[in-house]
This record gives C-alpha cells, structure tokens and sequence, in this order.
C-alpha cells in the first residue's frame, strides 16, 4: 500500500549545467501567494484536516469486520474491497496534505508532527488490512476471478487482484504479514533520519567567493553556485559542501547501511533471491532490464569520455576534475523569470496536442506549484500526483535560469501524466509506475529541447541548448546507471553476510566514480574526498529506484523523437501509455509503445543521439575556425 504518490526529481542532485544566477528576492517566495500552492484545495483548513484524519482513525477498525468473508461472495467481495480503496484514497489525501505542509519548512515542529501523526495512521491502515492478500489467496484464484469476472462492481479491481496471485509465492500467512506492516513504524527510520539530518540539522558553511560576495552552500546553494564560472569559487564549494557531509558521514554510512538490511530484510522474509529481485517484483520488471541497463552503459562509456573531453576543450581546461562538471560549456547571459518559463513549457509541449496543451496551460496558471527557495523549504523538485479527485501538486526551488526551466517541465510531465491517468482510470489503476513515470517528464525536457533550438537567435544560444541537452543525458543517463551499480554493489555485499561502513561505501563508490569519469583513461582525476558523495545522495533510501531514470529516459528519448517528426500514431501511442496508468505493467506498457527496454537498442540509440548532439556542436565549433 503507496499511501501517495510523489516523484523526486533527480534534477535537484544532478542538473543541467546553468549560469549561477544573484539571490532570489525574498519577496518571490514570501509574500506572493501566486508562486506557493494553495493547499486549501486538498482541506479548507487545519480544522478540516484534523476533523478528515480523525474520521478515517474511526473508520479503519471497520476493515476488520470483513475479515473471514472475503470469498462468501462477489458482493461481499466488492463492499470489503469498495471499503479499503476508499480509506486509502482518503489517506492519500491526508499524507500528501501533511507531507506537502511539512516540505514548506522542515524546521516546523507542528508541521512534522502533523506528518508523523499521519505515517502512524498509515501503518494502522496497513495492519488492518493486511489480512486481505492472504484470505484471497486461501479462498483460491479461480472463486475470486469468477467473482470478478461475474459482477461488473468488481472491474476496476481486476488488475490489483490479478497481482495479488502473481505474488503469491511471496505473500505470507495473515499473522506474518500483520507483523511486516507494524514493522513500517521503524523500517522508514533510516530516510527519516537522513532527510532530516540534511535539511534540517547540518550547520552548513559559507564561503566568500571571488568577487567578494559570501554565500552559504547548504544543498540549495551547492546546486546553484556549483556553477560559477570561477574554477576556484567551484572547487571552494565542493571541499565546502561535501566537508559539511563529512563531519556526519559514520552517521550517515549507518543509515545507509540500515536502509540496505531493511530492503533485504523485507526481501529475504518474502523469500526473494536478492534485493533486486524483490524491488522489481513489484511491478513484474524483468531483471533483464536493470542487468542490461548497467551492461550497456559500461559498453557506451567512451560516449561520456568523448563528452567529457569536449567539455574540457570547450571551458579551455585539459585537467579536468569532478567540480567541472556543472559549470556550462557555453555562457548565456539571460534570465528565465518563471512566467517566461511557463510559456515555454507550454509552447514546446505543443506537439503533443491541444488536449495536452489544455491541461498543462491550467495547471501552470493555476496554484499548483510551490515556485522559490525559502528558509526550511524541502531542497529540490517534484511532483505529488496522488490526490485522485483534486490535482497534482509540484514543488520547486526556481532560480530563474535554463536549468529551473527544463525542471518545471519535468515535474509537470509528471503532473499531466497524473491528470490523464486519474481521468483515463479508476482509482484502483490509477497509481502508475516510476518506470513510466520518468519517461513522461524527460520526453517534455526532449521536447523543450528541440523548442529552444528553434527559438535560438545565435549560435551561441543553439550552442547552450545543446550542451544543456548533453549534460542532462549525462546526468540522467549514465549518473542514474553509476547510482544503479553502486546501489547493486552495496546490496550485494550485505546479502553476502558484509557489512558497510562510512569508508568501505566511500571505497566501492570511488572505484565507480572513477570509471565512469575515466580516470584510469585519463579523461578526469577524481580527488579523494569527493568519494564521499554517496552520502548526499536521497535516492539510495528509495530501494533500487534511481535505474527507472536512466531507462526512461533511453525510451523518452525515442518516443520524443517520433513525436517530433510526426511519425503517423506516434503522439497518440505516447498518450494512451500515459493515459493508462497502473492497470498493466509497466514494462509491458512501454513495450507495447514499442520500446523494449530489456534489449540493448535504447541504450544504443540514447549513446548514438548523444553522438549527434557532440556531431552538432563540433559543426558549430569548426564553422568558426574557418
């Protein structure tokens, strides 16, 4: 049970190269209530907040009436499971309403009470409910598909039900399975405990940069001033920061290390062969597809030297190191205010359609984005489709620059995918994958892409655009890929019976990070402490999630390109994927969009378009030797 949905933009950890821009106005963030999401949409008040959470308090003990008569037939069949789906719609509601609250500023004790009160009432539903899988199982596969089969109430549960058989060989009595959701009340520990360690908690440090200025580098300003054109300004940011991390890193190598025998406990009691396999159980994902996602990337690593070593002759530097991989290869001296930044959303998602067009124009112009930086406020992006009857909710930290632009049409690739599932299925199908789901706001970044190219009034401009575009597939491609073999990596070693200290994952992940930065080719030269890296990273509390970045946007990529050509069906075939939500899996739903993501043509064609785009940039760049 996903008591919400909600999509955390890698973006936020590794971005698009953008100029560093002056601090933000406090006003945007402050004072304008047209830049923060109107949550009275989700509960008029606290009043109505807590008035919803204590009804659905008294309401899930009723769950328990329905235990024993789950197979007497399809009636009772459908008003137990009408009942469940309904408090856990109702639950998604209150745990986005608390948890959005909460991201406003982390440093608001009542706000994080208010979300805890609610991760208890989700482990209250979680117990009660708990007995259902089991007792579907015992009343046998064909009683229960006869019942769906027989009564058109029971429809819209025919997939959810289906997976429950599926699953069987990993389902356990009611009694085991009772104590694995009492079990969440502690085995959330770990991310709780490095999410508030890192926005809340670390005293992060401030450096006074070239031009005199002093600025603090907490994870806001590690994103944004990594950038500077200064190479020593962006490596005093690097030691400043990841020193910062290093002051807390045995405890934070602990709460790694405890997320890592969490997932392999949940694995091991379910009786899966690895981590890996029951992560990707969940959604019936071939291991195929992780196993030939980390092949194909190592296989394509000269395609990142190559644009590494571009970068380096584009920025004038043959000694490449770790902090000049943000900076861009290009200058713009041009700003993106948010309200141009919808319009070129709106404008390069055209292609898709004027019905597309329609929901992403409301959603920008209406109060469902939380815009600027403020004290507190959760670092990053994403987007919290999971309130089925209301509209997806996106946060961001916008600073005016490309890379904000390109972030805003990520997480509202995710928010039209939301509207057009929620529209397209019943609540029961509705939730859809992280597989499909980053293929939706990276096919918008392809798009937004190809519209700036279009738009660009000088080579200079085409040249940003362009660099921009290599080093988002760098950072969603082959950094996603890095991040999935080290999480595979560090899996491994406790399902051997190894344990992982602060140093020990220091070590397996600077042996990644330099080869895929080539070192020993000598493309870069990776210094000691930024090793430490591992400990900034959220996603590695979030059980083998970051691969589904670097496949989506190998498919996106395709899809995008179809679309953009005006392949005949290609737009419609895109859109009834998105429109289809969870009611199959989701690598079927991709292949049957037409792209396999368990044989190596994606990967292939992503590292051939990056090649294209370097082809582009070096026309550019030997138009003007000559």
């Amino acid at each position: 049970m996903k008591p919400y949905l909600a999509f955390t933009c890698l973006l936020a950890f590794s971005p698009l190269a953008g100029v560093a821009m002056p601090e933000e106005p406090a006003v945007k963030s402050k004072t304008n209530p047209a830049y923060s999401w109107d949550l009275s949409l989700v509960y008029k008040d606290e009043a109505a907040f807590q008035a919803a959470k204590s009804a659905l308090a008294a309401e899930i003990p009723k769950i328990r009436s329905f235990q024993g008569h789950l197979g007497d037939s399809a009636k009772s069949l459908q008003e137990a499971i009408d009942t469940v789906y309904g408090l856990r719609k109702e639950l998604a509601r209150l745990s986005s309403y608390a948890s959005q609250k909460l991201d406003e500023n982390l440093k608001d004790p009542s706000s994080l009470e208010r979300s805890q009160e609610v991760d208890l009432l989700a482990t209250d539903f979680a117990q009660a409910a708990s007995f259902i899988d089991p007792e579907l199982l015992a009343a046998g596969q064909a009683r229960i598909e006869g019942y769906v089969a027989a009564d058109p109430g029971l429809a819209p549960y025919r997939f959810p039900i289906a997976e429950i058989f599926r699953k069987a060989p990993h389902t356990l009595d009611t009694q085991a399975e009772g104590v694995l959701s009492a079990a969440s009340l502690i085995t959330g520990t770990p991310e709780s405990v490095y999410s508030i360690l890192t926005s809340a908690d670390i005293p992060w440090p401030t450096i006074k940069l070239s031009d005199g200025s002093t600025v603090t580098i907490d994870q806001a300003g590690y994103t944004k001033y990594r950038a500077l054109p200064n190479r020593a300004d962006r490596e005093a940011v690097f030691r400043a920061f990841f020193g910062a991390f290093a002051q807390y890193q045995r405890t934070l190598g602990v709460s790694l290390y405890s997320q890592v025998k969490t997932d392999w406990f949940r694995a091991s009691v379910r009786k899966y062969p690895s981590s890996l396999a029951a992560a990707l159980s969940e959604n019936d994902v071939p291991e195929s597809v992780y196993r030939t996602l980390i092949d194909q990337t190592n296989a394509n690593l000269p395609t990142l030297y190559r644009y590494y070593r571009l970068r380096g002759r584009m920025l004038g530097i043959k000694d490449l190191r770790y902090w000049d991989i943000y900076p861009p290869i290009v200058k713009l001296d041009k700003d993106f205010p948010y309200e141009t930044a919808k319009k070129l959303v709106i404008d390069a998602t055209r292609p898709l359609g004027a019905g597309y067009t329609q929901l992403i124009t409301s959603s920008l112009n209406g109060r469902y984005t939380h815009v600027y930086p403020s004290p507190g406020k959760r670092s990053g992006a994403y987007m919290n489709g999971a309130i089925y009857d209301v509209h997806p909710f996106v946060l961001t930290n916008y600073n005016d620059d490309y890379e904000s632009v390109s972030t805003l049409a990520h997480e509202w690739g995710h928010g039209c995918h939301s509207l057009l599932a929620n529209t397209h299925q019943p609540y029961p199908t509705a939730d859809y994958s992280i597989f499909v789901a980053e293929i939706a706001s990276t096919c918008n970044e392809a798009l937004l892409l190809d519209h700036m190219l279009k738009v660009a009034k000088s080579d200079d401009e085409r040249l940003y655009y362009l660099g921009n575009a290599l080093e988002n597939l760098r950072g969603t491609f082959f950094r996603q890929a890095m991040f999935a073999e080290f999480e595979l990596k560090i899996h491994e070693v406790v399902e051997h019976g190894g344990s992982l200290s602060d140093a020990r994952l220091s070590q397996i992940y600077g042996d990644l990070l330099r080869k895929y930065q080539g070192q020993a080719q000598g493309v870069m030269k990776i210094d000691d402490f930024v090793t430490d890296e591992w400990a900034y990273i959220p996603h590695f509390y979030y059980n083998f999630y970051v691969y589904q970045y670097a496949t989506s946007i190998a498919a996106s990529q395709l899809f995008a390109e179809r679309i953009m050509k005006g392949e005949p069906g290609a737009t419609e075939t895109y859109l009834a994927m998105l429109k289809a939500g969870g009611s199959d899996h989701p690598y079927d739903l991709v292949r049957r969009a037409g792209v396999d993501l368990a044989t190596p043509a994606p990967y292939q064609a992503l590292a051939a378009r990056m090649n294209s785009i370097m082809d582009q940039i070096q026309a550019i760049l030997d138009k003007r030797d000559n």
